[in-house]
């Protein structure tokens, strides 16, 4: 009995598996149902078709999470393979229509002829767990974002002046015009009335916040069309704000609580501008295994910080910016090094010199942070935290 490699086109209910042989002919071809009964039945047929079995899938998490939660069970190795990399390889193989047993067949194929393939581990709970967590904020985030614009939109309808003057994203400004959307109501109340109220509401500078609001109403006596259903447009938008940030914060100290659970959490957070939602962030998107990626080249090609050759004929040392990396840790890397820049003195320095080289601020950024995934590799590596200056070396 020989090798045999099996591919699965992973679906939301149903998977189609392929196994093929060394010489790539199909053994195999079922779909099953994503339910653990069939997906064991399927991992038995398969391993009866040989001594050993590598299997690929072309999702990660979601709909695959059961079938590669069982092969990992049962010792299967299992590679991901990206849905853009089986469109491109498909390409490549007879025929042009697109089947879910044909993308099976693709899957199972470059399993068996290629070596750079991400191997799929079992996760550590601490990171799954911040995986969910830290893609729900991600999901109010922009929830809030799209709410805050809808807001600022439906409030520049009734006080545009004073829709300019507020931060429509912090507290104060969002307690205001829940409760006072008008010119009129707010001239009516009056600036003492109405810090009275903010005050009483646990407003932070309510006088400052009352006298502009006062004085966007006193110049504005028109009372603009659908002033009153836009209005209370304004008043249940801005409360939806509210829940989102309430929201956000209480799932902020459920990722810090569990974050300071992992084993890296002083060296991840010890590296300026790594704090608990980027350093959570880090590990969400890299899974916390360094080993998985080899050298921090790789991990910096995979946060798309790393230029990527492209050279052809006589052209050579030509670099551009990768178009394949993982757009959540390509952020992580990026938004860290800027927060670096105003807080630590070392990146402000290497900013600095990349910028008198005549880089712009962008590329400036990314060369730092490419710098910093070096340093942070090393930190991890060695299990030691951050330092502005490398530890003194011991004198035999």
């Amino acid at each position: 009995m020989a090798a045999i490699w099996a591919g699965i086109d992973a679906g939301k209910t149903h998977h189609h598996c392929v196994a093929i042989d060394e010489s790539g002919r199909r053994l195999l071809s079922r779909r099953v149902t994503n339910d653990e009964p069939e997906l064991l039945e399927l991992l038995a047929d398969v391993l009866a078709l040989g001594d050993k079995a590598t299997w690929g899938i072309d999702l990660a998490d979601g709909g695959a999470a059961l079938a590669i939660a069982i092969l990992l069970n049962h010792d299967q190795p299992v590679h991901y393979i990206s849905g853009r990399a089986i469109h491109r390889a498909s390409e490549s193989y007879r025929g042009e229509g697109k089947t879910d047993a044909k993308d099976a067949a693709v899957i199972a194929d470059q399993v068996r002829v290629r070596r750079d393939l991400h191997p799929l581990r079992a996760g550590d709970e601490t990171v799954v767990d911040l995986k969910i967590l830290t893609g729900r904020r991600m999901d109010l985030v922009a929830d809030r974002t799209r709410t805050v614009n809808r807001l600022r939109a439906q409030f520049s309808g009734i006080l545009p002046g004073l829709e300019r003057a507020l931060d429509l994203t912090n507290t104060g400004p969002l307690t205001l015009v829940s409760g006072y959307q008008t010119p009129a109501a707010i001239r009516r109340l009056g600036a003492k009335r109405l810090e009275t109220w903010l005050r009483n509401r646990h407003v932070v500078r309510a006088d400052k916040l009352a006298e502009t609001a006062v004085q966007a109403a006193e110049r504005q006596h028109t009372s603009l069309p659908g002033e009153k259903p836009t209005a209370e447009m304004v008043h249940t938008l801005a409360m939806e704000v509210m829940g989102l940030n309430q929201q956000v914060a209480e799932l902020d100290k459920l990722i810090e609580a569990r974050f300071r659970d992992h084993h890296d959490f002083e060296v991840i957070t010890s590296v300026p501008g790594l704090g608990i939602i980027l350093g959570a962030e880090f590990l969400a998107a890299t899974g916390g295994d360094m080993i998985a990626f080899g050298t921090p080249d790789r991990l910096a090609g995979f946060g798309g910080v790393a230029p990527v050759p492209r050279d052809s004929g006589k052209l050579s040392g030509n670099l551009r910016r990768p178009q394949r990396y993982n757009r959540r840790l390509q952020r992580v890397f990026y938004t860290s090094a800027l927060f670096s820049i105003r807080h630590c003195e070392e990146s402000r320095r290497f900013y600095d010199r990349k910028r008198a080289e005549g880089k712009r601020h962008t590329q400036a950024v990314l060369a730092l942070a490419r710098r910093r995934v070096n340093v942070l590799w090393a930190l991890l590596r060695d299990g030691r935290r951050y330092e502005p200056a490398p530890p003194a070396r011991a004198v035999a």
